[in-house]
């Protein structure tokens, strides 16, 4: 590993071939040498050539590739950002275990901890994360088993001290690191135990893979993988192919769409229908500060609120002709959605308006047109 992530970012997860492509391994299933070969195969750790479910050649190279780009031991990849999730979490909670989580929560992590952890008997507190000491102080040691934090928050790009996190002792941490990637923040490096990536996203960053990724110490990583190999949430070789391409230029990816996100937030700050954006790097931003200190770049995504309310959010998403319409983020391709009817539909209307997303709030997932482009295409209904 270099010092210069733009470098990790092309060399990672390269194999003792020649070849400058990943090659694809399709095969669910590879021919044993006997019965004590496939018992072997069957009682260790990531046979990468035994069962799909257990490994693959493929999957096993981009697993390198993020491990290496989070300065992590090992990594362990799904079939998508909530197959990782729900394997860290059923790898290490059961009935009568606690979780303490942020309230401002991707909608599909709350709901998965709002829904089937408490139907397991797994108790859940949710906090406002940025209210200092709000995750320490909710732990009950003991039964505390795991404190989860998403840093940039989606989609209200908030930032939680990642150092704060890390001190924590007697649970596991995790981070949801989709918003910030790897070439963004390193949250291993501040004590968190494991760092989890919707890959589908930035990572990724062509909206052609469907995969999930934890990284973080190998006896950690190892246990999970045992469970998940039980889960079933198993990655795809050809998406696992195309999130190793993704990698190779997230970099120059990202640092475009950054300073694009950027350029966009200043100028919607200053138009008279907007009245709050939220992006980290934004001057504005009440945790402008903690985020330089702990991100290398802002991200690929800001949100904001336009006057007027739903109506207003509806009469610029159906206007759009150069940014679609749709819910991902993190590709080339600039994309617009409206979280309180997508992203975050499930989740109670009382705690949607307590964390701040509101009927007039729309998430931008920045894509690599030019900035001036994409806010023309984004102010001409506002009035």
């Amino acid at each position: 590993m270099t010092d210069r992530p733009e470098t990790d970012a092309v060399t990672a997860g390269r194999d003792d071939s020649r070849s400058l492509s990943p090659a694809v391994w399709p095969s669910t299933v590879w021919s044993s040498n006997g019965l004590d070969a496939t018992k072997a195969s069957a009682t260790a750790l990531r046979s990468d050539e035994f069962y799909g479910r257990y490994s693959n050649p493929t999957v096993g190279q981009f697993e390198r590739a993020v491990a290496h780009l989070e300065g992590a031991e090992s990594a362990v990849a799904f079939g998508s950002g909530m197959g990782a999730l729900a394997s860290v979490v059923l790898t290490f909670c059961g009935t009568g275990s606690h979780i303490v989580a942020q309230d401002s929560l991707y909608g599909g992590t709350y709901s998965f901890l709002d829904g089937p952890c408490r139907r397991f008997s797994i108790d859940v507190t949710f906090v406002d994360a940025k209210t200092p000491g709000a995750f320490a102080g909710a732990v009950i040691p003991g039964k505390t088993m795991l404190v989860i934090a998403e840093t940039p928050s989606n989609p209200l790009l908030d930032i939680i001290d990642l150092d704060e996190l890390g001190a924590i002792k007697g649970p596991f941490t995790l981070v949801d690191s989709t918003l910030g990637t790897p070439l963004g923040q390193r949250p291993l490096q501040h004590g968190v135990d494991l760092v989890m990536h919707s890959a589908t996203k930035g990572i990724g960053g062509h909206n052609d893979a469907m995969i999930g990724v934890l990284a973080g110490e190998k006896d950690l990583i190892d246990a999970i993988w045992q469970y998940s190999v039980l889960h079933g949430a198993s990655a795809s070789p050809y998406d696992a192919h195309n999130a190793l391409r993704g990698i190779k230029t997230l970099d120059v990816r990202t640092a475009r769409q950054s300073s694009s996100a950027l350029s966009l937030a200043e100028s919607l700050a200053k138009h008279p229908a907007v009245s709050v954006v939220h992006y980290p790097m934004l001057a504005s931003h009440p945790q402008h500060e903690l985020a330089r200190r702990q991100m290398r770049q802002g991200g690929s995504v800001l949100s904001f609120e336009v006057r007027g309310g739903v109506s207003a959010a509806r009469t610029l998403v159906d206007t759009l002709s150069l940014a679609r319409p749709a819910t991902s983020f993190g590709g080339p391709e600039t994309l617009v959605c409206h979280p309180a009817t997508s992203t975050h539909v499930g989740m109670p209307p009382e705690l949607l308006a307590r964390i701040g997303v509101t009927d007039s709030l729309l998430r931008v997932s920045v894509g690599l047109e030019h900035h001036d482009d994409i806010l023309n295409d984004l102010i001409k209904t506002l009035s």
